[in-house]
């Protein structure tokens, strides 16, 4: 995310001036980078940030106060900046300009440029632009979905006054569809030319991205279109996990600046097979006290995201368990392991890392084929099965934040090839499982000696004892029934800040 700007006048979106270029001093270091645009007005670009100086916008006895840089000076970080052109005599600098600590808005500078002078200015912009997207992908060809139902309703709105101006700045190609119902979004999926495209952004829920990366993985060239389109979130709905893992936030027009400048990031797609049935699972699989909390609240959903807690603190007075059966294929169980191998990620430093993604083998490039067979087959050879009469929360996660608090998760990695998975016994003391919930916020979750969590490649869970209950897959309801899991490193494509982490907090001790 770009840094604050503590030196941004707020009062000012755009500023104007009727200036010539002028070449750049002799001797002047900056000179490469300095672009003179009139008797008193410069365009300088900075180690991250680019510093519009304008000496017209003050009066000249006015000084400084404080030592602070003067109102004549806007800063404005590589992040923010969207795109530059040049015109037949102006130049102009479109940049998302911060309207509160959670919003922005487009907003521009503008320039004359004297004819002679259009080359040095056409390279300059050329600089200002490879250092405000560097890896990133410019102008990017967007699909847009809006389900219009989701979350308070207001994702139509919210995309017309605050994500369009943006991806509009940005000189993004945008198509806009409106979904009409269940499944809409896997039927679109399904028929994309994953050529024509970049990018589908679901303006909704998670639920939305669920039946984008299933309507891909129903394609026949499936494989193909999951690397080929990167499926996206812009929050409009009452569950924004993706957006936060992925943006950082849950606001619609920091989320859409955000994906402008993204980067390609390789993610993991989890098959589930259930019966005859097989789909793809991007977010987390739950049963227990956390699908009940989501699913079983459904008729509270006006609560927002106090309905979860309201759900798990009604269940907690019943101490309610999930008997079951668990097969695990484990490749990490150990904690100081895990947290190693967070490290080992963490230290790497922000790119693109679609070009280092393993080949994925594919039937006729359709999805990928199933190494552990299907729910119905014989269990995988080395994976560990074990009964859990008092299963009290069994919860999978292949991202980090489940909402905007709860980063249950955090050793999590976009592709490491494996699912998070967290068992926590139901028979624990009350006041535990409520310590439970306090420590997923403040980032201790992790370390609790109740919380078995370990690094999965692919799981079997077989519910046993209840007639009825619930089963979320990213949110959504299947029957409550035996599933099977299995982990595919790097076949889903999405965009993130650095190319290969969540916007999320690491275990503690860890980078």
């Amino acid at each position: 995310m770009g840094k604050a700007d503590p030196f941004q006048d707020p009062s000012q979106q755009s500023l104007a001036g009727d200036a010539r270029l002028q070449p750049a001093a002799p001797g002047n270091s900056l000179a490469t980078d300095t672009l003179s645009v009139g008797r008193r007005a410069s365009l300088t670009l900075t180690e991250d940030s680019l510093i519009v100086l304008d000496e017209g916008l003050q009066d000249d006895d006015q000084g400084t106060c404080c030592g602070l840089i003067p109102s004549n000076t806007l800063s404005i970080p590589f992040y923010n900046v969207l795109w530059a052109e040049l015109s037949e005599f102006d130049i102009t600098v479109h940049y998302a300009h911060p309207i509160s600590s959670n919003a922005v808005h487009p907003a521009s500078v503008n320039y004359s440029v004297d004819k002679n002078h259009r080359e040095g200015a056409g390279a300059w912009i050329e600089k200002l632009l490879e250092r405000a997207y560097e890896a990133s992908q410019r102008q990017k060809r967007i699909k847009v979905l809006v389900n219009p139902f989701g979350g308070k309703g207001n994702a139509q709105k919210w995309f017309t006054r605050e994500i369009e101006p943006i991806f509009a700045a940005a000189r993004c190609a945008v198509d806009v569809e409106i979904t009409t119902h269940n499944g809409h979004a896997v039927e679109i999926a399904k028929d994309l030319d994953v050529h024509q495209w970049d990018v589908v952004a679901s303006c909704s829920g998670d639920g939305l991205p669920h039946e984008v990366f299933n309507g891909l993985g129903k394609k026949h060239n499936a494989t193909e279109a999951l690397q080929q389109i990167a499926v996206v979130q812009l929050p409009c709905g009452s569950g924004n996990a993706m957006s936060w893992n992925l943006n950082g936030t849950d606001s619609p027009s920091m989320a859409a600046l955000a994906v402008v400048k993204g980067l390609r990031t390789p993610l993991d797609l989890i098959s589930v097979t259930q019966g005859d049935r097989r789909t793809l699972s991007f977010l987390s699989q739950s049963v227990g006290i956390v699908a009940e909390c989501d699913l079983g609240t459904e008729n509270i959903r006006w609560m927002g995201a106090a309905r979860f807690t309201y759900g798990f603190l009604v269940r907690l007075l019943g101490k309610t368990v999930y008997p079951c059966d668990l097969a695990v294929g484990v490749e990490i169980d150990d904690k100081t392991a895990i947290k190693e191998a967070y490290d080992q990620e963490a230290s790497k430093p922000p790119n693109d890392f679609t070009e280092r993604r393993p080949p994925i083998n594919s039937d006729d490039n359709g999805l990928p084929a199933l190494r552990f067979g299907t729910v119905n087959d014989a269990l995988p050879p080395g994976w560990t099965t074990a009964p859990y009469d008092n299963m009290g929360n069994f919860y999978a996660g292949n991202m980090a934040y489940m909402s905007a608090d709860a980063n249950f998760f955090q050793a999590s990695l976009p592709s490491d090839g494996c699912l998070d998975m967290i068992c926590i016994d139901g028979d624990i003391p009350r006041m535990t499982s409520i310590q439970s919930l306090l420590a997923v916020e403040k980032g201790t979750f992790f370390d609790l000696p109740h919380v078995q969590y370990r690094k999965v490649v692919g799981y079997r869970i077989t519910p046993r004892n209840q007639k009825d209950g619930y089963i979320s897959i990213d949110g959504e309801s299947i029957p409550f029934e035996p599933f099977q899991c299995e982990v595919h490193k790097g076949l889903g494509t999405v965009l993130s800040k650095t190319g290969h982490l969540y916007e999320a907090y690491g275990p503690s001790g860890t980078g």
